[in-house]
This record gives structure tokens, sequence and C-alpha cells, in this order.
């Protein structure tokens, strides 16, 4: 079963079994669901829904059912088209909508897609407001319009240049320094729509880019999650055309990650860190990101008098933290940049210019910025699901074996030791559990995944 209903929106695997994975009829009765959710949030007349896609081979099919089924509840559609995650996000509140569809399965293989859904100010849905409209699905209490209330379906294709103007317009933007700085930067836009976007950037703010898997097509050249195992190709490039740095987005363009000029990984986890660093040597104050991030936003944070938080795995869990603890920056450790002075959403376009900025008025390379933060090594392991593995059960066990340390099941089990960490949940977003570890150094934090795995492999097998 691929069809994964979780905080992350609506989920699965095009084709197959209608339930199990995310076929033509399941598209339509989400899509309906929300639709009618809407229409019970917002008593009025007249509804307005952005959507956009990116570009994976089933996008186009799997918009064109949900808008559809949106004018077939008497809804008005934007349609962006091709377009980025934070982009939609921030044409809601322009176009003074009542929500937003992105249809992307953001990291995952091509034979994936999805339905993020947003509220009328362009943020992620909360847990309660996606549960309501999983019952309303379930429920089949959809109430359809009649002719002569149909919705329309309107055509903008200018949201990505207005996404890049309002980056522009943001006041931590330096381009002058940017523009003096002369930067050759290689960006693999995983033939999505980062291809599109991220280029477009660059050139208005005096950037070379160099192109590699920038053409929209959704036949993705690699793994389109942006770890370093999957960008064996830019860290050619970038020292092949002897580039300033390289940069790859995933394919709806919120994750991203850097790779230095001598095309080694810049740590997808210490773009928030580099980021959070310019900003808040800036505007001082305080940070979140959540507890599968490093340690080192914490450090940067305190260096310049701040306080960090962690929230629980979620955009909509570190976006709610950041509103109540005021933070200044913030985002996840997957390369997801929020900056509440442009909207709180993960931005790449965001942190691509402000990591310019940075880059710019520091004068000095991409490898020696990286020496210059506190260094943590992070393994990133997975486990697979089987109909037989009781997760709760698992997680249950290994909170109780390590009762004597810091452990904090917020958000599965988090197990703090005075030098490293690892972290165990279940996927929003795949069929696994996620094993994350840091330590001071790689080998340190891949033998702590190992002893871990290990010793869930032993609970499982009991």
């Amino acid at each position: 079963m691929t069809l994964i209903k979780s905080i992350s929106g609506i989920r699965g695997t095009i084709g197959g079994t209608v339930g199990d994975n995310l076929t033509p009829i399941d598209a339509v009765k989400f899509a309906s669901a929300y639709g009618t959710w809407l229409k019970a949030q917002y008593k009025k007349d007249d509804y307005r829904v952005v959507v956009g896609r990116d570009a994976r081979i089933s996008g186009e099919m799997i918009q064109n059912l949900v808008m559809n089924t949106l004018v077939g509840l008497g809804i008005h559609v934007i349609d962006l088209g091709l377009s980025t995650t934070p982009t939609v996000e921030i044409a809601v509140p322009l176009e003074h909508a009542d929500g937003g569809i992105i249809l992307t399965a953001s990291h995952n293989p091509k034979e994936w897609n999805a339905l993020k859904l947003l509220n009328n100010k362009g943020e992620f849905l909360n847990g309660v407001e996606g549960a309501k409209i999983l019952a309303i699905a379930e429920s089949d209490s959809m109430h359809f319009a009649d002719v002569d209330s149909l919705g329309k379906i309107t055509v903008n294709d200018a949201y990505i240049d207005m996404h890049i103007d309002a980056v522009l317009d943001l006041k931590l933007v330096n381009k002058s320094a940017i523009e003096k700085a002369n930067f050759k930067v290689v960006v693999d836009g995983v033939n999505s729509t980062g291809g599109i976007a991220i280029p477009l950037l660059l050139e208005r703010l005096g950037v070379e880019p160099i192109k590699l898997y920038c053409d929209p097509t959704g036949h993705f050249p690699h793994n389109p999650e942006p770890l370093k195992e999957h960008l064996t190709d830019l860290s050619e490039a970038v020292v092949k055309e002897r580039a300033d740095f390289g940069i790859v987005v995933d394919p709806d363009v919120d994750r991203l990650a850097f790779m230095d000029e001598k095309g080694e990984m810049f740590g997808e986890e210490y773009t928030l860190v580099a980021c959070a660093d310019y900003v808040l040597s800036k505007t001082p104050g305080n940070t979140v990101s959540n507890m599968s991030s490093t340690r080192a936003l914490r450090d940067i944070t305190e260096k310049h008098g701040g306080t960090y938080e962690a929230s629980a795995v979620g955009e909509v869990n570190v976006v709610e933290l950041m509103k109540k603890n005021n933070a200044i920056i913030g985002g996840e450790g997957n390369g997801g940049i929020i900056y509440p002075e442009s909207h709180y959403g993960r931005d790449a376009l965001v942190g691509v210019a402000l990591f310019l900025s940075l880059l710019a008025e520091k004068k000095m390379s991409v490898s020696e910025l990286r020496a210059s933060y506190p260094s943590y090594f992070m393994s990133k392991k997975k486990i697979a699901l089987t109909p037989q593995l009781d997760v709760d059960a698992i997680l249950k066990a290994m909170e109780a074996k390590y009762s004597n340390e810091r452990v904090t099941t917020v958000d599965g089990v988090k197990i703090d030791f005075n030098d490293s960490w690892v972290h165990l949940r279940k996927s929003n977003t795949e069929p696994i559990i996620r094993v994350y570890t840091e330590a001071p150094s790689q080998e340190a934090a891949d033998a702590l995944a190992k002893k871990v795995i290990a010793e869930i492999e032993a609970v499982a097998n009991n």
C-alpha cells in the first residue's frame, strides 16, 4: 500500500488500485474533500484556490483532475501551471484566495505524486485540519455545484517572476555585493521547476548560472532527494567549470543544498545554519528547527545571543513554534529555509539569495565558510516498514532501553547523549522508520546508527 495520508498531505504512487495508490479516483476524492472543508471554513459566495505543480510526468494529469473537481464544487481556480511550492504559498495571499494546492511529491521518485494543502495564508494545514479533510473523504458527504454555479479556471503564469521580485525586495538580500562578486554557479534542477526558477533568480542577481538538468521534463536524472550520493554529476560539473559552488534543489524547490568549489557537499544541514548566521548577524533573535536537525543551529543562535528551540518534524510544526517564539529564521535540516520576512514556508529561492549575500559579504570560498562553523556529522538511515513491524512497540522499547538518557517523545523517540543524539520516527512521506544520528565525526554517527538499527531489529525479531 503506497497511499500515505499525513500532515504532509495525500501522497502515493501513480496507477494501481483505488485506495492503495494515488489513482485518478483518489485525486478527485481528496480534492473534493479539501474543497468541501474549505467551503465549510469560510461561508461566502465566491471561493478561490491557487493550484500549481512541479514537473512530474503525472503532474498535468493530476492537476487537471484536481482543478476540475474544484470547479465542480463551485470554486474558482488560479492555475499557476509549472510552479514551485513556495511560489504557490506566496500566491495564495496575493490572490486573496481561500487556499492552495501544490501537486508534488517533493523528494520522492518520479512514480510518486501528492496533494499538498494550504490554508488562506498560504501555509500548510495542521494535523486537526488534515484529519477533518480525511474524515470528509471517507464520509462521501461532498455536495457539488449546479450547472449555473460552476467555478472557472484562470491561468496566471507570472508568479515565478513575481516570486523572484519579492525575494530581491527583501532588505537583507545584498544585490550590489552579489553582483560585484561575479559568481559562477552550477545549478542542478533535477529536471523540474527549480530548473526554471533558480537560474532566473541567479541572472537577476548578476550571477552566471551553468545549467545541469534544468529542462522541466519530469524525467529525474538521479534520485531527487538532494543527498551526496545522488549528486556526483553536480560535483564533477562544479570542478570542471571552475565554478564558485553548486546548487541543487528538490523537484518542488523547497529544499536547498550546496556543493563547495572542490565538489564537496556543504551539507544540507548547514544550508539553514549559514542562512541563519547571516540573518542573525543583521537582526538578532531566536531560531527554530525540527528535532532531526543539527545542533550547529543552536550553537550559531547562541553565538548571536538568541534562543534555539526544536519542534516535531513537519513544516507546519516548525512554523507553529516559530510564531510562538518570534523566531527570526527557522526551518528544517533537510535544506528547508523559513524566513518570515518573506513568508512562513520553506523556500529555496530565499535561501539562495541569503546564502549569496553572506558569501559576497564575507569574501571567502564556500569551503572556508563551511570550515568556520561548528562541525557535526549526521547519518540518515531508514528501515523499510512491513506489516509485521509494530512501530509503536519498537519505539516504546527503545524509549525504555535508554530511559537513563535525555529522551524526548514529542515526535517518535529522540535520545540525547552528551556529544551525540539519535532520532527514531515513522516517516510522514514514505513507508519507513527514519533513523537519524549526529556525532562529532562521520564514523561515530554511522556507528551509532548501525548500533541502534541492530537494536531495533533485535526488538522486532522478538
